[in-house]
Formats: structure tokens, sequence, C-alpha cells
């Protein structure tokens, strides 16, 4: 099942805040993914990459660039909710 992202914000500390179709809010951290994916060192390292992220097309996922993205499983499955 896909759950659909309706909008998606910055927090400090690599944080984001997601916000799903169906009403559920979570939090999740991204800091974690830059020792597992070489890509994701890049939000770390680029001043001011993090906070550009964004919705892709459709819901589906996010994403800062065409090599930095996360699906909106990933953030569903593994995110806290608040």
């Amino acid at each position: 099942m896909f759950y659909k992202i309706n909008d998606v914000k910055p927090l400090p500390d690599y944080g984001l805040l997601v916000m799903f179709e169906n009403g559920e809010k979570k939090k999740y951290n991204v800091q974690p993914l830059f020792s597992k994916w070489e890509a994701f060192k890049a939000l770390d390292t680029t001043k001011g990459l993090f906070e550009q992220v964004k919705v892709d097309t459709g819901g589906y996922g996010i994403s800062w660039n065409d090599d930095i993205d996360l699906s909106s499983n990933e953030l569903y499955e593994n995110g806290v909710l608040v």
C-alpha cells in the first residue's frame, strides 16, 4: 500500500514533518541515512540543500534533487506519529 504525501517540512537536526493524505503526521529523522547512503551526505555538507525538500509529483515520495529521494512508504513505516 502507498501512503500519499500532502506536504513535507524540514525540521531542526535533519528531521522532517511529513503530512499524509490520510491526515496522519509523522516525524522522520534523515541523519542516520548519512552513513548508510553516500548521496545523503550532501544534505549535511551542502548548505541549504536539506531545506529544499519537496513532495514529488503524485505524492508518492519526497526529494531534494535527482540523486536524493525517499519513498512515501519509507517515511510512513519508519516515521514517528505526532
